[in-house]
């Protein structure tokens, strides 16, 4: 197998190789040009004559037969014992009486030798996904935040001091809940997300109540025509607004498929969750906001701060932009800042 510090490379043994068979070099001529030994020359040559170019690329090393590695029972002994228990290597070493360093290579060879590889509830391997171009599914849900009462929240302020933020608030609006108690109200934060690009769209509306959902994702589909995106696939959770009959009218007219992850498997939306702890941590509660209007006032900043400018782990450390522009997405160019 080549490596960095290799004397022929696939394409260097076939010019050895050629020199010898189509040009009559001696074996030793041809070792002492490519620095090479005369009878690493003679394998090569030995193998172009046989095989033709196709012989010069990379061979495994691994050998036919391995009787001494672990057997298919033990394995699927250990791999059941990762799975359903999630022990460690020392622990199911333990139990099938073996060397941890024997279970360790094991699961390295299985690719679950780090429990973040494993799903937390079902204990499967992770099975993970991206759709091949802009458009061809979008994400679709809901987060809240509780609106901030004047002044600003607990958060930033403490527990005592929000609460009287809160009174006050309720005072000067008259807003009341059960018990008297201060009626601050929440927002509710409409998401989409593009799943091969993971570039976003939001809107702050006062509920989530089918027509609103609709309406967002009318004037989401035409954000992204804007940007020359079709949008093809939306998937959404099982929420009411997503299983309502003018949700899915509403799907039809714009010519999208609409798709819902299985009940109680949030893990299947899990991009746009993870955008919803990303929205938390960099916008809403990222700095000391001393009302909601000045807070959904960041909004928009942070979402071209989001598309535009921030480095996204999802696709190799890149912003949006330049991951287009370096031809590794589907179309170059696309979202432009604006």
């Amino acid at each position: 197998m080549s490596h960095a510090n290799a004397a022929l490379t696939p394409r260097a043994r076939l010019r050895l190789a050629q020199l010898v068979v189509d040009h009559g070099w001696t074996h030793t001529a041809a070792a002492k040009m490519f620095m090479v030994s005369p009878r690493t020359a003679s394998k090569w040559s030995d193998r172009y004559r046989a095989e033709g170019p196709a012989g010069m690329v990379d061979r495994s090393s691994r050998p036919q037969l391995s009787p001494s590695r672990t057997s298919a029972r033990v394995v699927r002994q250990i791999v059941g014992l990762r799975w359903r228990h999630r022990l460690g290597p020392v622990q199911i070493a333990g139990r099938l009486g073996m060397a941890a360093s024997t279970v360790h290579a094991v699961l390295v060879r299985c690719r679950i030798n780090r429990l973040s590889h494993i799903d937390r509830v079902t204990g499967e391997p992770l099975r993970r996904y991206e759709h091949p171009h802009p458009g061809s599914l979008i994400h679709v849900d809901v987060t809240k935040f509780a609106n901030i009462p004047d002044g600003g929240g607990w958060r930033y302020l403490g527990r005592q001091q929000g609460l009287r933020n809160q009174a006050a608030t309720a005072r000067r609006t008259g807003q009341r809940g059960k018990y008297y108690r201060p009626a601050i109200g929440t927002a509710y934060v409409h998401t989409v997300i593009d799943d091969h690009s993971r570039t976003a769209y939001a809107e702050i509306c006062a509920d989530e109540k089918a027509a609103t959902a609709i309406g967002v994702l009318e004037r989401a589909v035409a954000w992204f025509a804007e940007r020359g995106v079709t949008v093809e696939r939306v998937l959404s959770d099982n929420g009411s607004a997503y299983k309502s009959y003018a949700w899915r009218d509403a799907c039809a007219e714009l010519g999208i498929t609409h798709k819902r992850t299985r009940p109680y498997r949030p893990q299947t939306n899990g991009k746009i969750e993870r955008f919803h702890r990303t929205l938390a941590d960099g916008w809403a509660y990222a700095r000391l906001h001393e009302s909601t209007r000045q807070r959904n006032d960041a909004l928009p900043g942070w979402m071209h701060f989001y598309n535009h400018h921030r480095a996204h782990s999802a696709i190799g450390g890149w912003s949006v932009p330049d991951f287009f522009d370096a031809g590794l997405g589907c179309q170059v160019g696309y979202f432009p800042e604006s």
